[in-house]
């Protein structure tokens, strides 16, 4: 049963529009990453990048050459675009995409970690069979159709993504709308609407709009009837994030992944008008369909389990962070706070001055009083720093933050030694102090 479905040939004009608009939206996002200075802010200016951990030796190309390696990345967005070239610059993309996010993680945002996942997908994709350089070079290749699988496992995904982050919502200061007007207090100066994101209706509309329109979109683009409807919701509620909150192009794939929801003819109609639209339903089992449904079946598992992880560790995910990444928790709190870094010499046991601005970038200062994950890896930094100048030294932070507004609380031990600790990332760190402390 489950091969008759993912491997039901159907029409492939949802991939092949998805993949020209792949394409300009990511050379749109490497380009824009320059234009704007985010290359610059995030990889050239500060001393070093807070990598993922465990993968502290990538760091920045030295010099100007971030600049090339995001140029590099717009090409291979032109080549996806354009079909040229496709399996090597669909490749060549993620490869680099992949690095980049595991480069850095002071501007996590959960759609870099989307566009993974997106590109990953469109590795193997047939995506340049039709309308595309490949196809015009070599004729033999192009085709009609595809796999069920191909348009599937977008819209699984999507499922996923957006119902963790309806459920993620669902807690007291979500629901009251003090995260919402924190978030939009930070855009009063917005020319035009800025007034009006102040109001407390407003505030309502956002928070519940938001919870049910990730709850319910996807079940409402999947039945036809509502398809229409719940696009156009998508429109509105992807424009209003591109404009109030400026996630660069993500709002705008999200929309580009509506296409697979759509019936294939709809599709073939808008875009396509002189491509010969696939209607026999053929089923074909590959040889290696076992491995194929395999993989599928792991991966969406993973998918399924990695968003729960925080539910098996100790305290509250959003105090502690512990299994806020990679969990679809999107715009879900506020966090503020001040830490004092206090470095030992242990050959007397003397304070060393430490100065935060000699170390860190304005948006490094942030993290690094408020995530204890962060925290813990600037502990390291200053350790292995003062190794290298011939110290060797213990490293205390006094950190206290405040969530949503809240009296700021202690967040790490002051008498716990960071740069002796080692970091687990699927189980709690005792130095994080409870969020349930007086």
């Amino acid at each position: 049963m489950i091969n008759r479905f993912l491997f039901r040939q159907i029409d492939n004009s949802a991939l092949i529009i998805f993949r020209v608009f792949f394409g300009l939206l990511i050379f749109l996002e490497s380009v824009g990453a320059i234009l704007t200075g985010w290359v610059n802010r995030v990889f050239i200016a500060p001393e070093f990048t807070f990598s993922f951990i465990g993968f502290e030796w990538l760091q920045p190309l030295p010099d100007y050459w971030m600049y090339v390696y995001y140029i590099v990345m717009g090409i291979f967005g032109l080549f996806i675009m354009l079909g040229f070239k496709y399996r090597l610059s669909i490749i060549g993309f993620t490869i680099m995409w992949i690095v980049t996010y595991l480069m850095q993680k002071s501007s996590y945002n959960n759609h870099y970690y989307l566009l993974i996942l997106l590109s990953a997908f469109m590795v193997f994709m047939p995506a340049n069979t039709y309308f595309s350089v490949d196809a015009k070079i070599k004729p033999s290749i192009k085709k009609n159709a595809m796999p069920q699988w191909c348009s599937s496992i977008f819209i699984l995904q999507m499922g996923i993504v957006y119902t963790y982050a309806s459920i993620a919502k669902m807690y007291p200061d979500w629901l009251d709308t003090t995260v919402v007007e924190i978030l939009m207090k930070s855009k009063e100066h917005y020319y035009l609407i800025g007034n009006i994101l102040q109001q407390k209706w407003v505030h309502y509309f956002i928070a519940y709009s938001g919870l049910f329109f990730d709850l319910l979109v996807v079940p409402l683009l999947l039945w036809k009837p509502t398809r229409k409807y719940a696009f156009f919701a998508s429109i509105f509620f992807h424009l209003f994030n591109s404009i109030v909150f400026q996630v660069g192009v993500f709002p705008y794939l999200s929309l580009a992944i509506s296409v697979f929801f759509f019936e294939p003819e709809t599709i073939r109609n808008i875009f396509f008008k002189k491509k010969e639209l696939y209607r026999d339903n053929e089923i074909i089992i590959p040889k290696r369909n076992t491995v194929i449904v395999s993989v599928l079946i792991i991966y969406f598992s993973i998918q399924i389990v990695l968003p729960l992880r925080h539910w098996a560790i100790k305290d509250d995910v959003l105090w502690t962070e512990e299994g806020h990444r990679m969990s679809w928790r999107m715009m879900l709190r506020s966090r503020g706070g001040i830490a004092k870094y206090k470095v030992i010499d242990k050959s007397n046991n003397t304070e060393i001055p430490i100065h935060l601005n000699n170390y860190l970038s304005k948006k490094q200062l942030r993290v690094v009083s408020v995530r204890p994950d962060v925290i813990w890896q600037f502990a390291q930094y200053l350790k292995r720093d003062f190794k290298a100048k011939g110290k060797n030294v213990e490293v205390y932070v006094d950190c206290s933050v405040s969530l949503n507004g809240k009296p700021l609380k202690r967040l790490i031990n002051p008498k716990v030694d960071l740069a002796a600790v080692k970091w687990n990332a699927f189980k709690h760190s005792e130095w994080i102090l409870s969020s349930k402390q007086d």
